[in-house]
């Protein structure tokens, strides 16, 4: 009567083994995030047509000296052959992408688009901090996708 039921033994032990192993191969998953959500409402503001006409946006100042480069910006820039003086070229004489600009509780991001000097096609996003100076967040080549391994 074992031998019976002995390959329907092994199909549910095979089975079992490779469920147990599919689910751990990769070890343990790494812990979750506490995310808080706010209830707080913000509200953003409207951009009139004449703002968007001169490109001149309240709170965004081009002519700053002192430009801050996150480390996610660094990475991008490394992987997309764009260095400093494109970044600066592109805050001077780029336009602010109104449709991209976000807003959360830390404040509001600029992505300005424009081709540099090598001729790429790229959008830097912004963020202005108090202290008169800019953060380049991250830099973006909108004609190619390059590969990169930046967190």
């Amino acid at each position: 009567m074992l031998k019976k039921y002995l390959p329907f033994i092994f199909l549910i032990a095979a089975a079992s083994l490779y469920l147990f192993i599919k689910k751990n191969q990769r070890g343990e998953s790494p812990p979750k995030p506490n995310i808080e959500q706010s209830a707080e409402k913000i509200t953003i503001p409207v951009l009139t047509p004449e703002k968007i006409e001169t490109d001149e946006v309240e709170g965004f100042n081009r002519n700053t000296s002192n430009l801050i480069f996150s480390k996610h910006a660094k990475c991008r820039m490394d992987c997309r052959h764009i260095d400093e003086s494109e970044i600066r070229e592109i805050l001077k004489n780029g336009t602010i992408n109104h449709k991209k600009m976000q807003r959360d509780k830390r404040g509001i991001t600029y992505p300005v688009e424009g081709f540099t000097h090598d001729n790429q096609r790229v959008r830097i996003v912004f963020a202005p901090k108090d202290d008169n100076s800019l953060v380049v967040v991250t830099v973006i080549d909108l004609d190619k996708d390059w590969s990169c391994d930046c967190k």
